[in-house]
């Protein structure tokens, strides 16, 4: 990494002896226009210390340090400033840091990223702090538990729109922003740019949606403020605490390493949930629980936040189970907890199978392990978790804690043991035991069922098995309901549940005993507990034969999900996974699962399936998608949805002709637009499967020439199955180290396929070699975005998993990259698994 690290010891050092009172913060931004490297920070810190006479440093990245003072004395910067440290001298009891610093903008994504428009060459900068990035900016104390007042004052081009934590007041190109309450470093924001968007004021709330420029058109602004509404009279509602900040600013920016980051009344987000097409009501669901994600940051994280980045599932998890919770209750799609099952879940299920799962508190000693925890157990795992803590005590009570924590704990910091305290007051329950098994542990625990019938198909008794794997054998208590289905005019109807709580290996359900064996028995019905479960013969073959009989979507979905694990655990072949996915998804209605079964039947195919045999299964897949294609209503989302999945897996030359015709216009289905992004899609398997060139890849980039479309070029350049194409992009990416973050993501995605397993076997042994390089000389995003996803699951063989052993033991690299190693290596093991079952050998 190419930013100093952090420990925890130091940050816990330097909290005992200071006390931040101010930041007084002016950028000079005026030659962004022109100046594509670096701008002016100056800045002063008012600050006391408890230990006269202790020193520490402050955090500050800058090219150039123009002069520092500390109580009016010059800092000798030849031997106080490494690049990423200002050393301080002796500190006396009250003191005030002067720092004036050139520092650098960024094309990754960290710090003060900047962008410039292809469409009209505008100038676009927004901020990136978490969780250690806020010193790229300005020297601070870039710690959580040292919150403080900010006082921003930015300099900027006239014709600029400049927003930030606080309203501002404008004198020409100078924007004066009023103070902050105290909050800490990684949650302040500077966007500036000709951002622009909609106003508008709700409950005394001043709310503002902006985008570039380029993108205004296809803002739906009307949409996001409903939900922006909607979110604060809910956790109004149920947190009993005014929100914090007198406005609440939401801009979608280019270029963003993730989906959106929570800075205090000024909340970012990537430009991905603008739709320049048409999408899925899907993705407007996916939009509005991200949405209410980050507002409810406001809470968990901005008023109160983490002491240490070990307790950053308190952000997380929280903010993930509220949002899911208030889009469900308070939303047009009360249907959510489905795509909770579907897809969050799913991701908490796959990382807590992984070598490097961890438990949702970890142990983080530093700032290069937290830049990994942001994962499927700190977000999902830890939703669902809470989910199963809110239906344990009762949502009254949960409700109730996080009140009481609000008003106890607004603008400070705190623990997990805080937290307790307040559930465990409301609740009037220890949850000590619970906390040690679901909180303090690793690991998913599996559940089946155990039962025998007599001559009438009668339960003569019934229990529940759990087990866990060895190298986390923690059996927890788990809240679950059961779940007995069976025919009903035609559907599959449930027909009784019972709710019981489970402890140990082994519990007995007697309240089942002298029921009749239904069609279908589901564990986990309405998905209360975090578990694996597993379906017995007789309700696996129903599935296979009824499964799009369900008339629930979340039993469906909890059904499907079973299947999919089931699938990588080796317990279930990838074919008849994928036989199972093309005989129900046609009968399936939500379209979020229509969509993840179509990429999970594609992954069953290939790396989990029989190699021997991928091409005429994806030949299939891609038959199924376009009956199914033609099937549908003219408009509808599935149509869509339909139409992108026959692409993807378009193999024969017939189902390419087809392709290229709806891409060229010759074929048009009533109600498909072939618009901007369908275009890009439809290309990209003419590209990859050598049937379009690079002459057709420029002639696309031409209608459109925009930053998304420079991308989608850049990916249908990468993925020409030649090996010169692959060369360039390994060049571009692992050699020269030119392309923004965006861009390099892009090219990455294009390199890998499963499909050009040939090309890409010359860069197994290239990628180990460059790994310690990029490590070193990257910035966190960019060596993650590297390492991870250039790591040759293409090669999926025994020799690419003892390849990476031999890396591991020989090398010893850092926690980072050996994690990333690590799940690429799981992963791998997991396919080989799944091949050999698939194939009988």
């Amino acid at each position: 990494m190419t930013a100093e690290n952090l420990t925890l010891a130091e940050a816990e050092e330097r909290r005992s002896l200071l006390d931040v009172a101010l930041y007084d913060v002016h950028l000079d931004l005026t030659a962004a226009l022109s100046e594509p490297r670096r701008f002016r920070s100056a800045t002063t810190v008012t600050f006391s210390c408890g230990s006269p006479g202790a020193t520490t440093h402050v955090d500050i990245t800058a090219d150039l340090l123009e002069s520092a003072t500390l109580n009016g004395e010059p800092i000798d910067l030849g031997t106080a400033f490494t690049g990423q440290r200002l050393e301080l001298p002796p500190l006396a009891a009250a003191n005030e840091l002067t720092v004036v610093a050139q520092c650098v903008y960024s094309r990754t994504g960290e710090g003060l990223h900047r962008f410039v428009d292809p469409v009209d060459d505008e100038v676009y900068l927004y901020t990136q702090f978490e969780t250690f990035d806020a010193h790229r900016m300005f020297p601070c104390f870039d710690q959580p538990d040292l919150k403080a007042i900010f006082r921003f004052v930015v300099d900027a081009p006239e014709h600029w729109r400049v927003l930030s934590n606080m309203p501002s007041m404008r004198d020409g190109s100078r924007h004066a922003f009023d103070p902050t309450p105290r909050q800490s470093t990684y949650i302040t924001a500077v966007v500036a740019g000709p951002y622009e968007g909609t106003t508008s004021r709700h409950d005394g709330i001043d709310l503002g949606v902006y985008c570039r420029r380029s993108l205004l058109e296809h803002l739906d602004a009307d949409d996001i403020i409903e939900v922006t509404r909607q979110g604060f009279d809910a956790f109004h509602e149920l947190f009993e605490t005014r929100y914090g900040w007198p406005k609440y600013d939401q801009v979608f920016v280019p270029e963003f390493n993730m989906g959106a980051m929570e800075n205090a009344g000024c909340v970012t987000f990537t430009e991905d949930y603008i739709f320049r097409s048409r999408t899925t009501d899907y993705s407007y669901e996916r939009r509005a629980v991200t949405v209410l994600h980050e507002m409810a940051h406001m809470w968990f994280g901005d008023l109160v936040t983490m002491k240490w980045w070990d307790d950053l599932w308190l952000n997380e998890s929280f903010a993930e189970f509220v949002s899911t919770y208030v889009t469900a209750g308070y939303t047009r799609w009360p249907d959510v907890w489905t795509s909770f099952c579907n897809i969050d879940k799913t991701w908490a299920y796959r990382q807590d199978q992984l070598a490097t799962t961890h438990p949702i508190a970890a142990d983080i000693p530093d700032i290069e392990a937290v830049s990994t925890n942001f994962d499927g157990i700190t977000y999902a795992k830890g939703a669902s978790v809470l989910k199963l803590l809110a239906s344990w005590v009762g949502e009254k009570a949960f409700f109730s804690a996080t009140r009481a924590y609000f008003a106890e704990h607004a603008h400070s910091n705190t623990t997990l043991q805080d937290l307790l305290n307040a559930l465990e007051a409301a609740s009037d329950r220890d949850l000590s035991a619970w906390t040690k098994a679901w909180i303090q542990t690793a690991g998913v625990n599996t559940l089946r069922t155990e039962f025998e019938t007599d001559g009438d198909g009668r339960f003569t008794s019934f229990a529940i098995r759990q087990e866990a794997i060895p190298e986390h054998p923690t059996l927890r208590m788990h809240r679950l309901r059961v779940g007995l289905y069976g025919d009903d005019a035609g559907a599959l109807r449930r027909q009784h549940q019972v709710e019981i709580d489970i402890d140990g290996e082994r519990t007995e359900v007697p309240v089942l005993v002298g029921r009749r064996r239904p069609d279908l028995v589901l564990l986990n019905d309405d998905d209360l507990t975090y578990a694996k479960i597993r379906l017995d013969d007789h309700s696996w073959r129903t599935l296979v034969g009824s499964i799009g009989r369900l008339d629930d979507s979340l039993a469906r979905t909890l059904c499907w999900t079973a299947a999919w694990d089931m699938t990588r655990d080796a317990e279930v072949s990838a074919g008849d996974y994928l036989e199972l996915v093309l005989a129900g998804v046609a009968q399936e209605t939500e379209i979020g699962t229509v969509q993840s079964l179509l990429r999970l039947a594609a992954q069953a195919i290939d790396p989990f399936g029989d190699p021997a045999r991928s091409d005429e299964r994806r030949t299939r897949l891609a038959a199924r998608a376009f009956d199914l294609l033609d099937a549908s209503a003219a408009g509808s989302d599935l149509q869509l949805a339909f139409a992108r999945a026959a692409a993807t897996n378009a193999t024969s030359d017939p189902q390419l002709a087809r392709v290229a015709a709806l891409l060229d216009g010759t074929e048009a289905l009533e109600g498909l637009t072939v618009d901007t992004d369908l275009r890009w899609h439809l290309l990209h398997r003419l590209v990859a499967t050598g049937r379009a060139d690079e002459v057709r890849i420029d002639e696309e980039l031409a209608r459109d020439n925009t930053s998304a479309g420079r991308c989608h070029a850049l990916t249908l350049r990468a993925s020409r199955p030649t090996a010169a194409a692959k060369a360039e992009a390994w060049r571009q990416v692992v050699e020269l180290d030119a392309l923004p973050n965006a861009e390099q993501g892009a090219t990455i995605a294009g390199f890998v396929s499963y499909e050009q397993r040939d090309l890409l076997a010359p860069y197994v042994d290239a990628y180990f070699a460059a790994i310690a390089e990029i490590y070193r000389t990257r910035s966190s995003e960019m060596a993650q975005q590297v390492i991870a996803g250039l790591y040759p699951y293409w090669a999926t063989e025994a020799a690419t998993i003892e390849r990476t052993d031999a890396y591991l033991r020989d090398e010893q690299p850092g926690a980072a990259p050996r994690r990333m190693l690590l799940e690429g290596r799981d992963f791998l093991a997991r396919a080989l698994r799944s091949r050999e079952r698939d194939t009988g050998s």
